[in-house]
């Protein structure tokens, strides 16, 4: 199966949901321009409070677009964006990427996975029950968080809606991803 993009989605401010754009614009070091969470330091309230001088490895939020399914057919009815995410995939196996796993966007753009993200309460003000739906467990017992995850911009350009995806692996050991 290709990979691809299906959606890009950006907000200037801190809101969960973020709107469908054509395109979003990649910026090396830094995410998505013009959204909320760019920066070279984190932007997410919470770790801001804890301590705004650490590193932003929550540059860009990817989730893949067989969760949105998944929801749908358990009753949740979701779409691009609304979980917070900045870039929807199809086709790719983001939970199962290694820690510095790198997806090439479109025809320029590259973002290195840093981590998993943990689903959160707010997710239950999108829809009642959300947040329980995107936490599971795998056979031995394991939580499994299915919420996407969360990259680092380490070269800018343009991303669109059926741009490709592909993944660069990283040599060594691979880490299996934690949430960040």
């Amino acid at each position: 199966m290709d990979c691809t993009v299906t959606a890009v989605s950006a907000s200037a401010t801190h809101t969960l949901a973020k709107s469908n754009q054509p395109v979003v614009r990649l910026v090396a070091g830094l995410g998505v321009e013009g959204d909320a969470h760019n920066g070279l330091t984190v932007k997410h309230r919470s770790r801001v409070a804890r301590d705004p001088d650490q590193p932003n490895r929550r540059q860009v939020h990817l989730i893949h677009a067989e969760l949105h399914d998944e929801l749908r057919a358990a009753g949740f009815d979701v779409v691009a964006g609304q979980m917070g995410e900045n870039v929807t995939t199809r086709g790719i196996d983001l939970l199962g990427l290694p820690q510095g796993a790198r997806l090439h966007l479109g025809a320029e753009a590259i973002v290195e996975v840093t981590g998993l993200r943990s689903p959160c309460s707010q997710l239950d003000k999108v829809r009642p029950g959300l947040m329980a739906a995107c936490v599971g467990r795998d056979a031995a017992g394991a939580v499994v968080r299915k919420a996407g995850v969360m990259g680092i911009v380490v070269a800018g350009g343009e991303v669109r809606p059926g741009d490709a995806v592909r993944v660069e692996w990283p040599a060594g050991e691979r880490r299996a991803l934690e949430p960040v």
